[in-house]
């Protein structure tokens, strides 16, 4: 049976990491790791001129950073990042972004408005939304006792 809260039609938008966040494709992978360990998030969208061209997550920069020669301070994010992102609108299903993301084995799919970064799903994302939909499908007597 369908969770009620959660239609198959439900847009990703409502499920979505706000997105404020961003770094320029010329700015060093260190400055990256900086805004994600501040903002305790995983992935940047990558943008040139506010144009967005890539994104990059903590995996692809400590990938890189590990690799010998390379200085996290002087190497830039283009370096690190996957060009031509999974880029969605808020609007589209939940569903289908959900599948997409699982089929092609996407970390993040970008929500863009109108040209603009609008936020960010993630597996992390999908999984709150999953978990709150098994919490409010159990009954009553099959949730863990919160004394055990």
């Amino acid at each position: 049976m369908l969770h009620p809260g959660i239609m198959r039609s439900e847009p990703v938008y409502k499920h979505m990491t706000v997105c404020p966040h961003t770094i320029g494709r010329d700015q060093p992978i260190a400055k990256a790791k900086e805004v994600m360990l501040a903002h305790n998030i995983r992935h940047l969208p990558v943008l040139d001129g506010g144009v967005l061209v890539g994104i990059v997550s903590q995996r692809d920069i400590d990938m890189l950073a590990s690799a010998s020669g390379v200085d996290p301070k002087e190497t830039p994010v283009e370096e690190a990042m996957t060009p031509d992102p999974f880029i969605v609108s808020p609007d589209e299903s939940l569903a289908d972004v959900a599948t997409q993301m699982a089929d092609h084995k996407y970390g993040a799919a970008i929500v863009v408005e109108g040209g603009h970064t609008a936020g960010v799903f993630t597996t992390v994302d999908a999984l709150h939304t999953l978990a709150k939909l098994l919490r409010e499908e159990l009954p009553p007597s099959s949730q863990p006792s919160k004394s055990a």
